[in-house]
């Protein structure tokens, strides 16, 4: 069965210790997303921009050298199409690869593609799960978050440019520590809880059913709880997509967008934990910024990249079987920039 959306089953290919950081890579990739959401900022576009870019870290060598990458095709070179890396640096490697005893010695815990279309009228953020079995240039067969370990953020763009076959012009990493401070910077978060829970692995905390609003160590509580449901993962990731909605909506309403004092904060909050490649200054943030001040989180659709589900590898991994046929659809959708007709042919 291929999997397009954030509800994909609880299967045996994470190991008990992996399981209890599935709910921090999902949120963190989703997230990610909020450096977009800050550059449609109205009149504030341009300092902010400049404040972020002082307050941000540049990524080194994040592409590979020119003959590897593809051309962005003619239909879509108005597109934008970025990489987010995001990663939980408080977190210790439990996972079944030596990650530390490679050469980058880490690994990227989440990877997003969003696409920004040529008419700026949506996002299109395509979550790739880090267990994808794919073609690492140099590497043969293996995990997709292995692409980094090995070779870095360029090896990791090598990588889905390659599968998807189009040019990837941005790349961001960001760390999970961001967040709680952007959820407080924000005033908090107001969610509609669907289901009354006790966080088990956050005593003294809990969440009746109903609107309320999430302070920064509520909202990390809210997401990361799997326990407490008789669906697990299901009800959890379901949380996580809420949540992520409600950053965006508050990002984005006009009590943020008109409080210059909420939206300094929250950029001065972030900003620190971000790295971006060094193509992207302020003045390419703020440009990109003015073009997209009409989309609002209801223009922004969320999907993984389509797999068949579970299996194992030749020796014996547990891993993420991609859908290579419909993958090649969404490429296709990418080169002509029409992934917003994917994502409706797909009921995305």
């Amino acid at each position: 069965m291929t999997h397009l959306n954030g509800s994909f089953e609880d299967t045996e290919y994470e190991s008990p210790q992996k399981k209890k950081r599935t709910g921090l890579k999902i949120l963190l990739g989703a997230l990610s997303l909020v450096l977009i959401a800050l550059l449609i900022a109205g009149g504030y576009l341009f300092s902010l921009a400049r404040s972020f870019d002082n307050n941000t870290t540049k990524l080194p060598d994040a592409f590979p050298e020119e003959s590897l990458r593809p051309v962005k095709a003619e239909a879509a070179k108005d597109a934008v199409n970025i990489l987010l890396l995001g990663n939980d640096t408080r977190a210790t490697d439990q996972g079944e690869e030596n990650f530390a005893s490679l050469p980058n010695g880490g690994r990227s815990d989440t990877m997003m593609l969003v696409h920004i279309p040529a008419n700026r009228e949506g996002i299109y953020a395509t979550s790739i799960m880090r267990d994808t079995w794919l073609d690492i240039p140099g590497h043969g067969k293996a995990k997709v978050n292995a692409a980094f370990a090995y070779g870095g953020v360029s090896l990791a763009v090598q990588t889905l440019e390659g599968l998807l076959d189009t040019r990837i012009d941005h790349v961001a990493s960001i760390d999970f520590e961001g967040f709680k401070g952007l959820t407080d910077a924000l005033g908090g978060v107001e969610i509609n809880n669907p289901i009354a829970f006790s966080p088990r692995t956050a005593k003294g905390i809990s969440f009746p059913k109903g609107v309320q609003t999430l302070d920064g160590e509520q909202a990390l509580a809210f997401v990361r709880e799997r326990y407490a449901f008789k669906d697990g993962d299901y009800q959890r990731v379901r949380n996580q997509q809420l949540y992520v909605k409600a950053v965006m909506s508050t990002l984005m309403s006009k009590e943020t967008l008109t409080d210059p004092g909420k939206i300094s904060e929250t950029v001065k909050q972030f900003a620190p934990y971000v790295a971006v490649d060094e193509t992207l200054d302020a003045v390419k943030v703020a440009k990109l910024g003015t073009t997209m001040a009409s989309v609002r989180s209801s223009d922004m659709h969320f999907f993984t990249l389509p797999n068949k589900g579970t299996g194992r590898s030749a020796d014996g991994q547990s891993i993420v079987i991609p859908d290579t046929g419909v993958i090649s659809d969404f490429a296709e959708a990418l080169s002509k920039d029409k992934v917003g007709e994917f994502v409706e042919d797909n009921d995305l």
